[in-house]
């Protein structure tokens, strides 16, 4: 009889402990799991090029703060990366790109992106250590550009404006190639073999009659777009720098918090003050 009773009381006290234990192990999970998943709302992972991208997001970093949410933010220096990481789930939202390099990205490797919305524009700008206007360009001139082909478009206006070339009629000018220049009076020679980080350099180097740069990468090296160049892209561009995400992530708490303080009155004024036309912000 002592002997079922001890056996008993043995069985109860270790179903005891057992549910107890479970319970607690449950508690436990219930909460790290709570508290993760509070943690990662909060937090906002953001690719960018450096300048002025990175800039922008240092700034906008302790507006965040007040709002409950943690920036970080991861620099990258090319134009391919930044997507890759947003499309492999490294980063919440990337912050370099245009609407037309998007939409050719998205053909290209078939990402399912949406722009969360338009931050700045960058007025990309032709630099020449020979010349100081296109007008003094010679026949047969040498311009060298970036491979990216999404920005030829960009380019050609800029040199139809400037009365260089014109565009064929009916080319929708965002999208145009090399190929679709109509009338090149000048004979102009496009180089276009290099990556965009490569310019700047390329420039210094003194090498073509004259080079297209992107301001991101022209502020970077010490090069100013609106004192250094010999012509400039005009502010009313359609090549607004947009904050990215994946699909269906626009709408969240958290990236919708990003682009309101990233268009406040207190960024947009940093934006003006810091590069003085260099970068602009958008403000619709």
């Amino acid at each position: 009889m002592k002997k079922w009773l001890l056996g008993f009381l043995t069985a109860a006290i270790v179903l005891v402990l057992a549910a107890c234990g479970g319970g607690e192990e449950a508690s436990d999970t219930g909460a790290d799991s709570d508290s993760g998943s509070s943690k990662e709302d909060k937090t906002i992972v953001v690719g960018a090029s450096n300048t002025p991208h990175a800039v922008i997001l240092e700034e906008a970093k302790p507006l965040l703060e007040e709002k409950g949410y943690d920036l970080q933010i991861e620099t990258f220096q090319d134009y391919v990366l930044p997507n890759t990481a947003l499309e492999e789930g490294d980063l919440d939202a990337n912050y370099f790109q245009h609407l037309p390099y998007l939409e050719l990205q998205e053909k290209e490797q078939g990402y399912d992106f949406e722009s969360a919305g338009a931050i700045h524009i960058e007025p990309m700008a032709v630099y020449s250590k020979e010349y100081k206007s296109l007008d003094e360009l010679p026949d047969g001139a040498t311009i060298i550009l970036s491979n990216s082909v999404a920005e030829h478009g960009r380019i050609l206006m800029i040199l139809e404006k400037e009365g260089l070339i014109t565009i064929k009629e009916g080319v929708e000018k965002t999208q145009a190639t090399l190929d679709d220049i109509g009338e090149n009076p000048k004979n102009i020679k496009f180089d276009y073999d290099y990556e965009p980080a490569l310019l700047p350099q390329i420039y210094n180097n003194g090498e073509g009659d004259a080079v297209v740069i992107n301001s991101n990468y022209a502020i970077d090296a010490g090069i100013s777009p609106t004192e250094d160049s010999i012509a400039i892209e005009s502010t009313d561009s359609p090549y607004a720098n947009l904050i990215v995400t994946r699909a269906g992530d626009e709408d969240s708490e958290k990236i919708k918090a990003l682009v309101d303080v990233l268009k406040s009155q207190e960024v947009q004024d940093f934006i003006t003050n810091e590069w003085d036309g260099a970068v602009v912000p958008v403000t619709e």
